[in-house]
């Protein structure tokens, strides 16, 4: 199955703005099998399904994993960085 090549992870935040991180394809697959995207720092990872489930991986010790609201598939041309 071909999968996006990036996803918006949008998460709940305490302001006026929610945050938002944009996660890339990686090689790797998580432990239901679908594969493992990352932020450009390796610090958030998520399994992403089909269906746009996620399951958070821990990157450390001791992280404390939030969960996003959506996951939202990025096409190429509108990909943009992180600022979470």
């Amino acid at each position: 199955m071909d999968y996006p090549e990036s996803y918006e992870l949008i998460f709940q935040a305490g302001g006026a703005e929610d945050d938002v991180v944009v996660v890339h394809l990686t090689a790797r697959s998580g432990a239901g099998g679908y594969p493992v995207y990352a932020d450009e720092t390796g610090i958030v990872r998520a399994e992403i399904s089909e269906r746009g489930e996620v399951r958070m991986q821990a990157s450390g010790g001791h992280q404390v994993l939030g969960v996003p609201l959506l996951a939202r598939p990025v096409s190429p041309r509108t990909a943009t960085h992180g600022t979470g």
